[in-house]
């Protein structure tokens, strides 16, 4: 029998990876950017994807529809309200690229809490979100968002967000592992068919200001991605992790600087040094192999 308690990210946050490192959480919810980026430097133990909760990328940049702003390239010279990760905003730049602008936009950092109430009351142009939550929170509210998707542009996204372990853990402790993911997937796949429900259960274990509505409603959306075309939760493919990892290789964006408020010169980089080019040495990409990145082996097989 498994005993869980359930983190959630309320007052000061900390990200659910460094609660993960820290040995303060058994398991974290982060994008596959942070897996890659843990794997990529020294300063902190590494990190492994051991399921994803969504099989499809449901994650968009975004802006206010009365904003006017319903290009990427019109970004430019803009604010983009930023969680200040390590490829964010060089993510965001290759977006406005490829839709011709420059790349040239400001990357403010509000609290992590508060940057899509950050967007809505107009003190940034864009941010990241993802549209299961937020995109459906806006809905309900009534706010028309322009929605510009990954894919759309080129980028070969990976799997967000993901469920991560310390390797550690992994081979320490592989049956209660394989225990929490076995339960873990029954649960995912009852909420695939029975969304309502599932949102019910989120709102008994959830936070006290959790919303109804929009629980229920984000789980009537993102029902329809949370299992695979076998019908199978977690499960992911070295050959989406190949195809993103190859991406920021190829932009240039594999590099070792890691983003800090007082940047050490060939160590860390503010988030505009990143975006400028400034951002330490080139990651071969020999040396970043996705089966060090993610494993499927405590997955349930169905």
């Amino acid at each position: 029998m498994l005993d869980v308690s359930l983190i959630f990210p309320e007052g000061n946050y900390t990200p659910p990876a460094d609660l993960v490192r820290s040995a303060s959480a058994t398991f974290g919810i982060c994008p596959s950017e942070t897996v890659i980026s843990s794997n990529t430097q020294t300063r902190h133990p590494p990190l492994k994807a051991v399921a994803t909760l969504l099989e499809d990328d449901t994650s968009a940049i975004v802006t206010l529809k009365s904003s006017g702003l319903d290009r990427p390239s019109q970004l430019d010279g803009k604010i983009y309200a930023s969680y200040a990760a390590r490829y964010e905003g060089r993510v965001v730049q290759e977006i406005i690229r490829a839709d011709g602008g420059k790349g040239d936009f400001m990357e403010a950092t509000p609290a992590v809490m508060g940057i899509w109430d950050t967007l809505l009351k107009g003190d940034a142009d864009a941010t990241w979100i993802f549209t299961g939550w937020e995109g459906v929170d806006a809905q309900l509210k009534g706010v028309d968002l322009n929605v510009f998707k990954l894919a759309d542009y080129g980028i070969p996204y990976g799997y967000t967000p993901v469920l991560v372990a310390l390797p550690q853990t992994l081979q320490e402790k592989p049956d209660v592992v394989r225990a929490f993911l076995r339960a873990t997937a029954r649960g995912f796949q009852y909420a695939a068919q029975h969304p309502a429900e599932a949102a019910k259960y989120l709102l008994a274990a959830g936070a006290d200001s959790m919303d109804e509505k929009l629980a229920t409603a984000s789980q009537e959306m993102v029902s329809m991605h949370y299992l695979d075309a076998a019908g199978r939760w977690g499960h992911m493919q070295a050959d989406r992790w190949d195809k993103f990892l190859d991406w920021l290789d190829d932009k240039g964006l594999l590099t070792s600087a890691m983003p800090s408020r007082n940047p050490v010169e060939g160590v860390s980089a503010s988030l505009d040094d990143l975006r400028a080019g400034k951002a330490g040495q080139k990651i071969p990409r020999s040396s970043v192999n996705a089966t060090d990145l993610f494993t499927n082996e405590f997955l349930p097989s169905s």
